[in-house]
């Protein structure tokens, strides 16, 4: 089953050395690889944005942009971002406020029934109010 792949996953495995990993983040790390190797990933735009934000040499942005073209892309559709704003106004009404790209990306998560893969705690909020599936790991210990 394919799913969408956060920023906070794509920032562990392209921005951040080995070495300076926790084994949780090593083990996460390694999912993303064996789901990168079984073609697996979808992006939505705002994801790959921000995966290419703050790429400071013009050819490592080239590179890193010509290697994410072999990642499957889900369209966002107007309706999309009709169900962000319900979305932020379910979990607004429950007490708290999620970001704008956030609630999209779960907006399209659901339309599209795929799981997010991410390490960004709100989206578990988020998944207790909202027709989300986040993609789960074995427990890791720390």
């Amino acid at each position: 089953m394919s799913m969408l792949v956060d920023t906070t996953i794509w920032s562990l495995a392209l921005r951040r050395r080995t070495s300076e990993l926790n084994r949780r983040e090593r083990l996460l790390v390694q999912e993303w690889a064996s789901l990168v190797e079984a073609g697996r990933i979808l992006l939505i735009g705002p994801i790959r944005q921000e995966i290419l934000s703050g790429i400071r040499r013009e050819s490592d942005f080239l590179a890193v942009r010509t290697r994410l073209s072999a990642f499957g892309c889900i369209e966002i559709l107007p309706e999309d971002y009709d169900q962000a704003a319900a979305f932020f106004n379910v979990c607004r009404g429950k007490g708290f406020a999620g970001t704008a790209i956030d609630l999209l990306i779960c907006a399209v998560a659901a339309r599209a029934d795929v799981p997010i893969f991410t390490t960004d705690e709100d989206f578990a909020r988020y998944a207790k109010f909202l027709p989300i599936r986040l993609h789960k790991l074995p427990e890791i210990p720390d």
